[in-house]
């Protein structure tokens, strides 16, 4: 709950921003969609990596090895900045080539500076859920739900004075947006370090983490399962990135709408990943003791939860369709594109709900190497023409670039499922 939670909590600035952005202005909402969708990319291939610490550190927990989980912490510190460099190196050059992307040339000013702007918030974010991963896989999953919740909190004031120029500053529309984003990021780690350093109970971890030093044996092994989340996520993100690209083709308008329909779609993503990030943590501790049958367990538990999850998320977006799309715009020709997608947003939840389930649990089982050609198959392979032959040869625009996720996440969903199984028999 403390995880779901705070996920709620992201969900709720990422609206925010969206709905705020979106009533300053359409073109606003179309370049904050391009460059949010882009990094979506980054975000979520440095999240990924964070991920391989978890089963890692939960497997340690479950053996009261504290002092090598903070060394544990000390080489994921390292080895995630060193990720995320690399990371930030390729988002540059593809800065210095967005003209070269297709999209209309009237959001180009907008869409620069916002980008380097979210560019600088990928350094302090990994940072933040290195140690995230750390508390969830000890169990102590309420410290980073009050921490992202408090973030958020001065995400949304900040957001409310810089966009519209309240309380006397100026009135800085999308930039405004980025700003108090960045804000709230560097936020994060400074207070989440702060707590690592200074609370009592986690001085065993800090002990680990100050004397212990970073072995080519424990860097290998964050590695090998750091590396195939990180490219699963990647994949997956990717697919959705190429996506937005395509709507660019279709104008502003098409762009538009397809932001409104991820950032909600993201409603029921961010809910289930949060319920698949304990399974995870749950799968890895069982791993840690070598209980098999616990483990499958665990994994299907999750998933009722996850379905059950999915079911309130789409009869949501059936019921409140409108509702929804009016706090974004007032835009009559952006409200109607939207409209049009909710029935494939609908479609896909099924699919996303399933897979990552059991993308979390086979994390959890720490057997992640498979993740990677199936997340390489799934979204790259067979997602992206998929998605442009829907969108372009047979004509369905924006419509068919949204139907086209439901065939890469429910062939995602088969395989992580069918790994998952195979890793955890007898």
């Amino acid at each position: 709950m403390p995880i779901l939670i705070g996920q709620l909590g992201m969900i709720v600035v990422a609206f925010a921003d969206n709905i705020m952005v979106g009533r300053y202005s359409t073109e606003a909402l179309a370049s904050a969609s391009f460059v949010n969708n882009v990094f979506n990319v980054a975000n979520f291939a440095c999240m990924g990596f964070t991920y391989g610490l978890t089963p890692l550190i939960g497997a340690l927990f479950t053996q009261k090895r504290f002092n090598t989980i903070g060394t544990m912490i000390r080489t994921g510190i390292w080895l995630n900045l060193a990720f995320t460099l690399l990371v930030t190196a390729i988002m540059t050059g593809i800065w210095l080539n967005l003209d070269r992307l297709g999209q209309p040339q009237e959001l180009l000013p907008l869409i620069r500076p916002y980008y380097i702007i979210v560019l600088a918030g990928l350094l302090p974010i990994a940072i933040f859920n290195v140690f995230a991963q750390w508390l969830f896989a000890i169990n102590r999953t309420r410290l980073p739900m009050w921490i992202v919740l408090g973030s958020n909190a001065v995400n949304i004031l900040g957001n409310y004075l810089l966009i519209y120029g309240h309380g006397g500053f100026p009135e800085m529309g999308l930039m405004g947006a980025g700003i108090s984003t960045l804000t709230a990021r560097i936020l994060c780690p400074l207070i989440v370090i702060a707590i690592f350093c200074l609370r009592k109970e986690f001085h065993e971890y800090f002990i680990g983490f100050k004397e212990g030093s970073m072995t080519r044996r424990m860097a290998l092994q964050v590695n090998r399962t750091s590396w195939p989340v990180a490219m699963q996520m990647t994949f997956e993100s990717g697919s959705f990135t190429f996506a937005a690209v395509m709507s660019g083709w279709l104008g502003a308008i098409s762009l538009a709408a397809f932001q409104i329909i991820v950032i909600t779609g993201t409603l029921g993503f961010c809910i289930y990943y949060s319920m698949g990030n304990a399974v995870s943590v749950l799968v890895a501790n069982s791993a840690g003791l070598g209980d098999r049958h616990e483990m499958r367990r665990v994994a299907f538990a999750g998933y009722h939860i996850i379905l059950t999850l999915a079911s309130i998320s789409s009869l949501i977006f059936i019921f409140f369709e409108r509702d929804m799309i009016h706090a974004f715009t007032e835009d009559p020709r952006v409200i109607e594109a939207t409209v049009a997608l909710i029935v494939p947003l609908v479609i896909y939840q099924l699919g996303d709900a399933t897979q990552i389930n059991f993308a979390n649990a086979l994390r959890g089982t720490s057997h992640v190497m498979p993740m990677i050609w199936i997340a390489f198959v799934s979204y790259i392979v067979i997602g992206i023409p998929v998605t442009y032959i829907l969108g372009f040869p047979l004509g369905m625009g924006t419509y068919g670039i949204i139907l086209s996720f439901s065939v890469s996440l429910f062939l995602a969903a088969a395989l992580f499922l069918y790994f998952f199984m195979r890793s955890t028999r007898q």
